[in-house]
């Protein structure tokens, strides 16, 4: 029979022994390892994980973090700011007023003027194909790709960029898949980005005379887990059960994690933002950011490697449809959700960003109380049927751009120096309430606290083959000179009896709009991950475009060009009132 001795007779010597250990401290003020385990310190921000503490490779998935953010960490900015106003401690900062800061003067000049007609600039970068059909494909591919997201893989991949689209169902599920591409150029080898190899025939047959990206490897469904819509009242009842999520967005986080935004059911609406990060989806990736010639390690540590629902706070806030969040960082550590923009139809909310606090909880509104609207209605030419100016609304995932030239080795990327960029769309409806158009305009704000806005596009910007509805054929192209002389002689010719387009060019799409922007894939900068959402203005930026709803395309345009022609934010309200 085993015999197991008191556990009392040890008590009396565990007490002596540590009485005698605080004793030799107290007297000798040696440090000795303490008795109480504490949690180990978090490694750095954008600091790699040492490959020899590789154990896993990702973490299951986990829906179930409360939607509502702890009231400790709820702030009234408006409240610290007007008191701040009140006593005389707030400060004032050169980007209080864009249009007298000398570092944005580049950003005001108009090199493009704009089309009489339809107020639009047109930039001289063509819109390319992208397939999704990879070489050697196994079988008759019959799906039709559209809304395509794109992001630019680290200088030492294989491959040249990651792009997940949406593929077009009878509508009683939602499906996405992802591939990797690269592109390949067609014409003289002179004019081809480096990394790039020719068009092969095959590469013709599905990306068009011009070029295009396409995929290597057939493209694979991405599934997340389904979510719970809490409500969907009305018309919006059909959307409870449709499984799958739509509207994905790719982007490289300030910390170098390649994170996807998607639309799907809410836990506290009807359908809400949900994030999750790339490598817990496609297992290639996570090995790509582990092999860093410079930095071989475990890769950048992941903040969402389950799905994770995003909040607005507080909850009367929330609407029943949210869309078109956007992130942006102004350091490695720090996150902050863009989630609205002014508009001038809508007054009752303005221009609102929070910053994330973690697990998808995030503070409220931050936006500085006396910031001035930005976004005014532009009283132009409007062909709308109602003869409205559109309503506005985020389109893409926003970059940080540092105004200067990747090529000059004296400028280093700091808050002065630097501002985010995104894309807004101006919608348009027809009298069947169903899209016209979407007007592309590009925004700025600042890359300091209280990231006030500095600006807006003055006009609409298109690409050199695109067009816009609402306007006749030869007025979308009359600044086109080459067109222009075209239907001049023409209608000329022909007089009263010609028809649109008077032997010129035609419309290239219904609408089109932008779902995505990435910094260019660049093999000679020698980017780390935690870098790949900053980028200088000689920079390419590769802007995702979706076509009618049943196609995609792509563009790539000095971040410089996009940028130009900005009309300067008001800036900031003095005398201490606000909005």
């Amino acid at each position: 029979m085993l015999y197991i001795l008191p556990i009392r007779r040890f008590l009396l010597p565990a007490i002596v022994l540590l009485a005698l250990v605080v004793l030799y401290r107290s007297r000798f003020h040696v440090t000795v390892p303490s008795f109480v385990f504490h949690q180990p310190p978090p490694p750095p921000n954008g600091i790699h994980v040492p490959i020899a503490e590789v154990k896993s490779n990702s973490l299951p998935f986990n829906t179930s973090r409360s939607p509502s953010s702890p009231n400790q960490y709820l702030s009234d900015y408006s409240k610290i700011v007007s008191h701040k106003a009140a006593n005389g401690s707030l400060k004032s900062s050169i980007w209080d007023h864009p249009i007298s800061n000398p570092r944005l003067d580049v950003l005001w000049k108009c090199p493009t003027a704009p089309n009489k007609y339809t107020t639009h600039i047109r930039l001289p970068n063509i819109i390319q194909n992208i397939s999704q059909i990879s070489p050697n494909p196994a079988g008759r591919e019959n799906r039709v790709f559209w809304n395509p997201t794109i992001i630019a893989l680290p200088y030492w991949s294989e491959n040249q960029y990651l792009v997940v689209s949406r593929i077009v169902t009878a509508g009683l599920h939602q499906e996405n898949v992802l591939c990797e591409a690269n592109i390949c150029y067609t014409g003289s080898a002179k004019n081809a980005h480096k990394g790039e190899k020719p068009c092969t025939l095959d590469d013709l047959k599905h990306v068009g005379p011009a070029g295009g990206m396409r995929c290597v490897s057939p493209p694979i469904s991405l599934s997340v887990p389904p979510t719970p819509a809490k409500s969907c009242p009305g018309k919006l009842v059909f959307y409870t059960d449709i499984p799958g999520f739509h509207d994905p967005r790719i982007f490289w986080s300030g910390k170098g994690e390649p994170l996807m935004m998607v639309n799907t059911q809410s836990r506290y609406a009807c359908f809400g933002l949900w994030i999750i990060d790339l490598r817990s989806l496609y297992f290639p990736l996570a090995n790509l950011l582990t092999s860093s010639p410079r930095f071989p390690s475990l890769g950048p540590l992941k903040s969402y490697s389950s799905l994770t629902e995003l909040t607005r706070n507080p909850d009367s806030t929330r609407s029943t449809m949210e869309k078109n969040w956007m992130f942006f960082y102004p350091t490695t550590g720090e996150t902050f959700l863009h989630y609205d923009v002014p508009d001038p139809r809508k007054p009752e909310r303005g221009r609102t960003f929070a910053k994330v606090l973690g697990g998808g909880l995030t503070t409220t509104n931050l936006t500085d109380p006396f910031e001035l609207p930005c976004i005014r209605d532009v009283p132009i030419n409007d062909p709308d049927m109602h003869k409205q100016n559109g309503t506005w609304h985020q389109a893409t995932n926003s970059l940080r751009l540092v105004l200067c030239n990747r090529s000059d080795k004296s400028c280093k990327p700091t808050a002065d120096n630097s501002v985010f960029f995104a894309i807004v769309h101006r919608k348009h409806s027809n009298f069947l309430k169903l899209p016209l158009r979407y007007e592309r305009y590009f925004i700025i704000w600042s890359a300091a606290p209280p990231f006030n806005m500095l600006g807006i596009s003055q006009h609409p910007i298109l690409m050199a083959n695109e067009t816009a509805s609402g306007w006749e054929m030869s007025e979308n192209w009359d600044d086109d000179q080459e067109n222009a002389k075209l239907v001049a002689q023409n209608k000329l010719h022909h007089g009263l009896n010609s028809t649109e387009p008077h032997g010129g060019k035609g419309y290239w799409a219904y609408f089109t709009y932008t779902v995505s922007m990435a910094w260019a894939w660049n093999g000679e900068a020698k980017t780390e991950p935690e870098e790949m959402n900053v980028g200088y203005w000689d920079d390419e930026v590769v802007l995702g475009i979706g076509v009618d709803d049943a196609g995609q395309g792509f563009s790539r345009v000095k971040a410089g060009e996009l940028v130009q022609c900005l009309k300067a934010c008001p800036g900031r309200r003095t005398g201490g009132r606000q909005r």
